[in-house]
């Protein structure tokens, strides 16, 4: 072993560690003591069925189009709405964020879209605080909602839950 081998992931773990704790508060803000469960709607599929969009070039563009747009610090809490599953349910987890100074220095880069139906994809991403990486290589799903590519529901809420804070799951739709 190199000595100072290890600076490298301990600078990592500190930027993820960082971009943690900028999202816990905001997020876990907004809580409510009824917890806002988020429920989905199976559908039944017949045969064989299809594993990704019948335009998957244009769809993986606006997946990797949604995504940084939301995680862009410059977006609108109500564009951001827009972009996320279920947007008007989470509004005020959205505006909480939007308030958090720390949560306007995330952003985020999509390296990998991979549909695993017509209306999901697997999503590998790197999150960056203030421009340095802070969680590399992570995966989240991309949902197709009412015509549009959004980041799902249980992506952030993911977030929210690495953050090791006991409050992050009663955010309202986590």
């Amino acid at each position: 072993m190199l000595l100072g081998s290890d600076l490298g992931r301990t600078r990592g773990t500190a930027l993820a560690a960082a971009l943690l704790l900028a999202l816990a508060p905001a997020l876990a803000a907004c809580s409510d003591d009824g917890g806002g469960k988020a429920t989905a709607t199976a559908t039944a599929t017949v045969g064989g069925a299809a594993t990704a969009p019948s335009d998957t070039a244009a769809a993986e563009q606006q997946v990797r189009q949604n995504w940084q747009k939301f995680f862009d610090p410059a977006t609108s809490t109500a564009d951001k709405q827009a972009l996320l599953e279920n947007g008007r349910m989470m509004g005020p987890m959205l505006r909480a964020f939007g308030g958090d100074q720390r949560g306007g220095q995330v952003a985020a880069e999509v390296q990998k879209v991979a549909f695993t139906s017509p209306t999901e994809a697997t999503v590998t991403y790197t999150l960056t605080l203030d421009g340095a990486t802070a969680l590399p290589n992570a995966t989240g799903k991309a949902v197709l909602q009412d015509g549009t590519w959004k980041v799902s529901v249980t992506t952030l809420c993911s977030l929210v839950g690495l953050s090791g804070d006991a409050s992050a799951s009663a955010v309202p739709g986590c």
